[in-house]
C-alpha cells in the first residue's frame, strides 16, 4: 500500500512520521504548507505533497494513495473534506481526532453505507484518542455482556501539544456530554464529581466531553455511557463556574487571544517529558443487577502512545491481504487486546466488586 500522513507538519504529525521513517515505512508526507512539509520530507527521505482540503483537490490528489492517516486538526474542520474525498477516490481513512462530532460524522448510517459501497475504511481515533479507552470498554463488555452502564478515565501526566490545546480552547464554549439511554446528551462541565482511582490512589475527577462518549457506544452498545478525567479538587468546582462563562469563552474575541497565545507560546512536550511520562487508563462496567467490574491499564505518555498506536494500526492495514469496508473504532477492527500489544503498554488488570 501507499500511504500519506496528512498534516505531516504538525506536533504529532510530524513524531508520526520520524518514527515511521526509523521503522523502515515510506508515508507520503503532505499539508498544506510547502515549507515545512518539504524540508521534512527532504530530511527523512519521503515524496511530499501540498495541497488544503478542498474535497475535488483532495480527490486527484489521492488517486494514487491507499490508505491516509489524517494528523491536521481542528478535525471538526478538516475532517469531513478529506473524508468525503477518501469515498470519492476509494481511499481507506484513519485519523487521530477525539472530537465527538467527527465520531458521529464517521458512525452515522450513512458514512458507513457509503463506505462499504465505495470498499472503503474509516477508523477515526487510532491514537491515545480513542484506543486505550476504546480497548477497556471492549474488555468490559467481553467481562460483563450485560453492561448497562460503562465509565471510561486516565490519569495523564505528560504536556499538551499546540493542536491539542487549540481543540481544547475551541470547546471552552460549549458544555461536557455523556450517552444517556443511548443518545449523547449535554450537561454543565463540572456538575458531574465523583473519586476514582486511576491507578495512582483516589483522586477527585469530574466527566469531560471524551471521545468513548461517541466511540464506546459503536464498539460495545452500553447505553449508558460517562468519562472522567482528574483534576485537583478546587478545579472540580471551578469547572463548575468556567460553564456559566461558555457564552464569554466562546466568543470570536476571546477565541482569538487565545488561540494566538497558543500560537506564540505552546509547543508541545519534548523528548524527554514523553519518555518518562506514563498514563493510567481506567474502566468501570455496572450491570441492572449491581456487579461492577473495572479493569486497569498503564500505557506510555498520551504522545508516545499516539505515535505508537496510530503505527500499529497503519501498519496492519498496509500488511493485511484483506481490509473490511465501513465505519470502526480501533477496537471494533483488532479486539481488547490490541492496546496490551502496543509499545509501553502493561496487561489488564481486572477487579470485580459486588456492590
Amino acid at each position: 500500500m501507499k500511504w500519506m500522513i496528512y498534516g505531516a507538519n504538525g506536533y504529532t504529525g510530524e513524531l508520526i512520521a520520524r518514527q515511521a521513517v526509523k521503522e523502515g515505512l515510506t508515508p507520503v508526507l503532505a499539508g498544506r504548507r510547502p515549507e515545512e512539509i518539504e524540508r521534512l520530507g527532504q530530511e527523512l527521505g519521503c515524496e511530499t505533497r501540498i495541497f488544503s482540503l478542498s474535497v475535488d483537490k483532495t480527490t486527484e490528489t489521492l488517486q494514487d494513495i491507499d490508505l491516509v492517516l489524517h494528523c491536521a486538526g481542528p478535525f471538526t474542520d478538516t475532517s469531513q473534506p478529506l473524508v468525503e474525498a477518501c469515498l470519492a477516490s476509494h481511499t481507506h481513512y484513519l485519523d487521530i481526532t477525539g472530537e465527538i462530532e467527527v465520531f458521529e460524522y464517521i458512525h452515522s448510517k450513512k458514512r458507513a453505507k457509503l463506505a462499504q459501497e465505495a470498499g472503503v475504511l474509516l477508523c477515526s481515533g487510532v491514537g491515545f484518542d480513542v484506543i486505550p479507552t476504546d480497548c477497556v470498554a471492549r474488555k468490559l463488555k467481553e467481562l460483563m455482556p450485560d453492561a448497562t452502564n460503562l465509565a471510561l478515565g486516565f490519569s495523564a501526566a505528560s504536556g499538551i501539544s499546540r493542536g491539542t490545546l487549540k481543540t481544547a480552547i475551541r470547546g471552552l464554549g460549549s458544555s461536557s456530554a455523556e450517552r444517556k439511554d443511548g443518545e449523547l446528551t449535554p450537561f454543565p462541565l463540572g456538575a458531574k464529581r465523583r473519586h476514582i482511582d486511576f491507578g495512582r490512589g483516589k483522586k477527585t475527577a469530574i466527566a469531560i466531553p471524551w471521545g468513548d462518549v461517541s466511540t464506546a457506544f459503536y464498539t460495545t452498545g452500553i447505553p449508558n455511557i460517562t468519562t472522567w478525567v482528574p483534576v485537583p479538587p478546587v478545579y472540580a468546582y471551578g469547572a463548575r463556574l468556567l460553564a456559566w462563562f461558555g457564552p464569554i469563552l466562546g466568543s470570536d474575541v476571546v477565541q482569538g487571544k487565545l488561540l494566538r497565545y497558543v500560537d506564540e507560546h505552546v509547543t508541545g512536550p519534548d523528548e524527554s517529558e514523553r519518555a518518562r511520562s506514563s498514563t493510567h487508563v481506567w474502566g468501570e462496567a455496572t450491570n441492572a443487577s449491581g456487579r461492577k467490574v473495572i479493569v486497569r491499564i498503564k500505557t506510555a505518555s498520551t504522545y508516545a502512545f499516539t505515535v505508537n498506536g496510530a503505527l500499529a494500526v497503519v501498519k496492519r492495514l498496509v500488511h493485511s491481504g484483506h481490509i473490511i469496508p465501513g465505519s470502526f473504532t480501533p477496537a471494533m477492527l483488532f479486539g481488547s487486546h490490541f492496546i496490551e500489544e502496543i509499545e509501553g503498554s502493561s496487561s489488564f488488570v481486572v477487579d470485580e466488586v459486588r456492590l
